[in-house]
């Protein structure tokens, strides 16, 4: 386990030490949870246009109790592992590109924004492929971008990241299932 750990801080520093002053604006603004407004909205939207008003509070319900639990699994995680950011982590002092003003929380395992933004897109992408061919690939790609922009301006070790996507992933397609079990109980027309 030490090892994977010390791989894990090795591979952190290396992306970690890619960035530049060029694209810092860029990752703190992919980080910022605010920049995904536009992005809720559109799901908001599609999803209405898609499904009408009485499915999309269902899906706007489910999307509040999926965000939830992904939080509030993420701290309960960081709390009871106890793994240090990169940036509070003293065997890295001096060596971590901080691009953020602050650190955030002492510990980071695992990264809620990596579960969270997972989460999002799994759950819409299975909601809304049929109606927008593409949704899928985009929703993915914003992840993945979200995710590393927490390794970038350095917050989240790899392994933060990898176990949040995984995390995110499985609570999306259980909560899936639920609102889909939902539509069946309650929507007749589904």
């Amino acid at each position: 386990m030490e090892q994977l750990v010390q791989l894990d801080k090795q591979f952190f520093l290396f992306l970690n030490a890619m960035g530049s002053t060029t694209w810092d604006g860029f990752w703190l603004f992919m980080t910022n949870k605010l920049s995904s407004i536009p992005l809720y909205l559109f799901l908001l939207i599609a999803s209405y246009k898609s499904f009408g008003l009485k499915k999309t509070l269902l899906i706007v319900v489910t999307v509040a109790l999926l965000i939830t639990a992904t939080d509030q699994l993420a701290n309960f995680f960081k709390y009871g592992v106890g793994r240090l950011r990169p940036c509070h982590d003293p065997e890295l002092n001096g060596m971590v590109r901080l691009v953020k003003s602050s650190c955030g929380g002492k510990y980071g395992y695992f990264s809620a924004h990596a579960a969270n933004s997972f989460a999002l897109a799994f759950f819409f992408t299975r909601l809304l492929t049929l109606k927008y061919k593409f949704i899928g690939l985009f929703l993915f790609i914003w992840a993945a971008v979200v995710a590393y922009s927490r390794i970038y301006v350095g917050v989240h070790f790899p392994l933060d990241i990898l176990t949040g996507m995984g995390i995110g992933l499985f609570l999306s397609w259980l909560f899936t299932k639920l609102y889909i079990f939902a539509l069946q109980k309650f929507f007749y027309d589904f």
